[in-house]
């Protein structure tokens, strides 16, 4: 089970850092990712860790996103800086392996303008 947090009301220009924890799965063994879906729109990935180390962006969020993950602690994390109102969104983490995606709640991002 993954618990999202981090989520809340900030102006354009600011920033958030997201965090999901995840529980009866071990972050080592799955590629960890963020992903966003804004109302009418589906569901798209923001930022991938993959389990060999490679790290993707959505191009509209590189240079201002940046994931991290901790298998320790199993925890991944996005900073997000500079946001943007166009980045208001729910934000979902997502631990897959395999063919198996796990995902968590969500938690909402709005960037007021």
């Amino acid at each position: 089970q993954l618990q999202a947090s981090g989520g809340g009301l900030v102006q354009a220009g600011g920033s958030l850092t997201l965090s999901c924890k995840g529980a009866g799965i071990l972050f080592m063994r799955y590629s960890m990712g963020w992903y966003r879906q804004a109302p009418g729109e589906q569901r798209v990935l923001v930022a991938k860790h993959s389990l060999g180390g490679t790290i993707t962006y959505a191009d509209s969020v590189k240079g201002r996103f940046t994931i991290s993950r901790d298998n320790y602690e199993n925890t991944v994390s996005l900073q997000m800086n500079n946001l943007k109102p166009e980045d208001t969104a729910v934000y979902y983490c997502n631990a897959y392996l395999s063919g198996i995606n796990h995902w968590g709640k969500g938690t909402q991002v709005t960037v007021s303008s």
